[in-house]
C-alpha cells in the first residue's frame, strides 16, 4: 500500500475515535441516554445511522459475489433477509412500535403479554434471541472482515503459541478492528454510535462515488460487452437459471450450479413466502429497533424509516456495481480458467479488485469507507444486544434498584461479553456464506411465526410466543450445528442429506415447528388479562383479528374504530418494494452502460415516488405530533 492511503486508513480511525469519544459524556446520564440517545436525536441523522449500520463489508463483498455470478437478478438474493422488510417498516411498523414508549424489543413484549408468568416467559426469550442474533452477527462480521483486511494489508499478523498457530492472520486484522470499535462504542453509547455513523456514511458515499467514477475511467464498452451476455443483464427469469455465462466464462455457470439455486423460480418464491410473514413480523430485537425506539415521536419513527430506504441503496449499490465492473474485466478471465473456482473465490472479489485495480488515493478513501461500513454495523449491534442483557435481564430479574452509573458499568461488561462470544463463533465458522445462511433462513426462520402473530391475533398469548420462539430457536441451532458439521457425515444417511439442502429451504420447516408450538402454548393456556389487551391494543392499534378485543374498548369509548387498513399498507408495501428494487438497479445498469434499462429504472424510481407522495407521506404528516 501506498503511504498515501495508509495515510488516509490513519486518519480516518483517529477521526472515528476522537467523534465517538467526544461525544461520549452524553451517555452518563442513565440508561435510556445510554441506549436511545434519550429520545432527542434528530430523525435524519438516526436514518443515516441506520442506513450506515446496514452498508456492513461482509454484506458488501457477499453481494458483489453474487452480483458477479448471477448478474442484476441477483438482487433478489436479498429477499432473503428479507431487504423488504424495511419497507414494511417504514409503511406501518415503525408507527406501532413507536407508540410503546419502551426501550428495547423484548421489553415492548410485556406490553403485548403482561407482565406475569407468561408475560415474563416470552420477554426472557426475545431477549435470548437477541443476544443469540447479536453474537451470531458479530461472528459474521468478523469473519468478513479479517477475510477483506488480509488481502488489503501486506502485513502477516499470523499470532504463534508454543510453535502452533493460535490466530490467523485475517483473524488477528477482524480482532483488532474489533476492539477499537468496541471500545468507543462502549464509552459513549447511542450517541458515539449515531455521530460516528454519519460520518461513516459520508466517507462511503464518497467512495462509492469515486469507484463508480474511476469504473467509467477505467473499463471502456468494449470491455464490459467482451464479458457480460444479454442474460446478465436481464431481470426476468424463469423457473430454471441457467447461466448467463457462454464461452471460456463456462465455469461460472458450474459454479451456479452446485450452489444449489439453479430451481431459481422456486427460490424467489421461498424467498418472498418467508419475507412477507418476516417483514410483518416485524424488525428483529436488534439495532433497527433500537433506531425506531430512539426517534422523538410517532412521527419521527416513520420518517427515519422512508429515509433509511433513500440514502442506502443507490450509493451501497454504486459501489458494489463499480467493484463489480472492475471484476469482471479485470478478473473474470483468470477465475474463470481455474480449475478449483469455488464460492470462496467471489467473496474475495472485493479486496482483490481494491488490491490490485484501484489508483493510489482511492484506495485510501475505499478502504476508509468499507471499514466505515465494518465500524459502522458492527458497532451497531454492540450498542443493542447488550440493552437486553442490562435492561431486560439483569435489571428487571436481578438488581432492579441499582444507580445509573452501575447499570451503564454493567452494560460495558455486556458489551465486552457479548464481542468475546461473536469473536469465538466466528473463529469457528466456515464462511460468510455459511453464517449468512444461518442467519437469514434458520435463526430468522425460529422468530417469524410466533411474532408474526403476535401482531395479528388477539388470542396468541404469552405462552404462545413463548413455546414457538423456544421450537424456533432449537430448530435453527441444530440445523445449524448440521451445516458445520456436514463433512464428517456418511454419505446416504439422513444428516449428510439434510446438510446438503440449502438453508433457505429448510424455512418452511422452521416455520412449521414453531407455528405448532405458538399454537400448542396459545390453546393450552389462559388468554392474555383483558386489560392488557385493551391497553395494548388501543395505543399500538395494529390491523388483524381484534375484534373481540375492540369490542370491549367500544362499551367504554362508542367512537373507538377497529384499524382496517390492512390492504392499503399492502398496497402501499407493494409499490414500496418496486421503489426500492429501482434504487438497487437504477446504479447497477447505469455502471454497466446499460442506458436504455437505466432510464427505465429512473422512470419507475420517479412514478413510484410521487405515488408514495400520496398515499404514505401525506398520511404520515398528519399524525399528531
Amino acid at each position: 500500500m501506498d503511504i498515501i492511503d495508509v495515510s488516509i486508513i490513519a486518519v480516518y480511525i483517529l477521526l472515528t475515535l476522537f467523534v465517538g469519544i467526544w461525544v461520549s459524556k452524553k451517555a452518563s446520564k442513565g440508561l435510556e441516554s445510554y441506549f436511545l440517545g434519550g429520545n432527542n436525536i434528530k430523525w435524519y441523522y438516526l436514518g443515516l445511522s441506520n442506513g450506515s449500520g446496514m452498508f456492513d463489508v461482509s454484506g458488501t463483498a457477499w453481494m458483489v459475489g453474487i452480483l458477479f455470478l448471477y448478474g442484476v437478478k441477483s438482487f433478489m438474493f436479498m429477499w432473503m433477509w428479507p431487504i423488504f422488510n424495511q419497507i414494511f417498516i417504514m409503511m406501518f411498523l415503525a408507527i406501532w412500535i413507536r407508540r410503546s414508549n419502551i426501550m428495547t424489543g423484548s421489553e415492548w413484549i410485556l406490553t403485548r403479554f403482561g407482565d406475569k408468568k407468561a408475560g415474563r416467559a416470552s420477554h426472557i426469550v426475545v431477549a435470548i434471541f437477541a443476544i443469540v442474533a447479536t453474537i451470531g452477527f458479530i461472528a459474521y462480521f468478523f469473519e468478513g472482515v479479517g477475510k477483506f483486511m488480509t488481502i488489503i494489508l501486506p502485513w502477516d499478523l499470523t499470532l504463534m503459541f508454543n510453535g502452533s498457530e493460535l490466530l490467523s492472520s485475517d483473524q488477528s486484522y477482524a480482532l483488532s478492528i474489533i476492539l477499537l470499535t468496541t471500545l468507543y462504542t462502549i464509552k459513549g453509547g447511542m450517541f458515539s454510535v449515531v455521530a460516528t455513523e454519519v460520518l461513516q456514511y459520508a466517507i462511503m458515499v464518497v467512495a462509492g462515488i469515486l469507484v463508480a467514477f474511476y469504473a467509467f475511467i477505467a473499463v471502456t464498452n468494449a470491455d464490459i460487452n467482451s464479458v457480460l451476455s444479454t442474460e446478465w443483464n436481464n431481470l426476468l427469469f424463469g423457473w430454471k437459471i441457467e447461466g448467463s455465462w457462454n464461452g471460456k466464462y463456462q465455469a461460472f455457470n458450474k459454479l451456479i450450479d452446485t450452489q444449489g439455486y439453479k430451481m431459481f423460480g422456486a427460490f424467489i418464491g421461498m424467498s418472498l413466502f418467508k419475507g412477507f410473514f418476516a417483514s410483518i413480523a416485524g424488525p428483529t430485537p436488534s439495532y433497527d429497533m433500537q433506531r425506531i425506539l430512539s426517534t422523538k415521536s410517532v412521527k419521527e419513527a416513520a420518517y427515519m424509516s422512508g429515509f433509511t430506504n433513500l440514502v442506502l441503496f443507490i450509493p451501497r449499490y454504486l459501489l458494489i456495481g463499480g467493484i463489480v465492473v472492475l471484476g469482471l474485466v479485470f478478473l473474470g478471465p483468470e477465475m474463470a480458467s481455474s480449475s478449483t473456482l469455488s464460492l470462496g473465490d467471489l467473496e474475495v472479489i472485493l479486496p482483490k479488485v481494491i488490491n490490485n485495480h484501484v489508483p493510489v488515493g482511492i484506495k485510501g478513501l475505499l478502504l476508509a469507507g468499507l471499514l466505515a461500513a465494518f465500524m459502522s454495523t458492527f458497532s451497531a449491534f454492540v450498542n443493542s444486544g447488550p440493552a437486553y442483557i442490562v435492561n431486560d435481564i439483569y435489571k428487571k430479574y436481578f438488581k432492579p434498584n441499582q444507580s445509573n452509573e452501575h447499570y451503564i458499568k454493567a452494560s460495558h461488561i455486556a458489551s465486552f461479553a457479548v464481542v468475546i462470544f461473536g469473536v469465538v463463533m466466528g473463529v469457528f465458522a466456515d464462511s460468510i456464506n455459511s453464517i449468512t445462511l444461518w442467519i437469514t433462513s434458520a435463526l430468522y426462520g425460529g422468530y417469524v411465526a410466533a411474532n408474526f402473530l403476535k401482531w395479528i391475533w388477539w388470542r396468541f398469548n404469552g405462552w404462545g410466543y413463548f413455546w414457538g420462539m423456544t421450537s424456533g430457536l432449537i430448530i435453527a441451532t441444530l440445523q445449524f450445528l448440521i451445516d458445520q458439521n456436514k463433512t464428517n457425515f456418511e454419505a446416504g444417511t439422513l444428516l449428510y442429506d439434510l446438510a446438503q439442502i440449502p438453508a433457505i429451504y429448510l424455512f418452511p420447516i422452521i416455520f412449521s415447528f414453531s407455528l405448532l408450538g405458538s399454537f400448542l402454548g396459545t390453546f393450552f393456556t389462559a388468554p392474555t388479562s383483558m386489560d392488557t389487551l385493551k391497553s395494548f391494543y388501543k395505543n399500538v392499534h395494529p390491523w388483524g383479528v381484534w375484534g373481540t378485543v375492540c369490542k370491549e374498548l367500544q362499551k367504554e369509548d362508542p367512537s373507538f374504530k377497529k384499524n382496517n387498513e390492512f390492504w392499503k399498507d399492502m398496497g402501499n408495501s407493494l409499490i414500496g418494494i418496486v421503489w426500492q428494487s429501482s434504487m438497487i438497479v437504477l446504479p447497477i445498469y447505469f455502471i454497466i452502460r446499460d442506458y436504455p434499462k437505466a432510464i427505465i429504472s429512473l422512470i419507475v424510481f420517479l412514478i413510484t415516488s410521487i405515488i408514495l407522495k400520496y398515499t404514505w407521506l401525506d398520511r404520515v404528516r398528519k399524525i399528531p405530533n
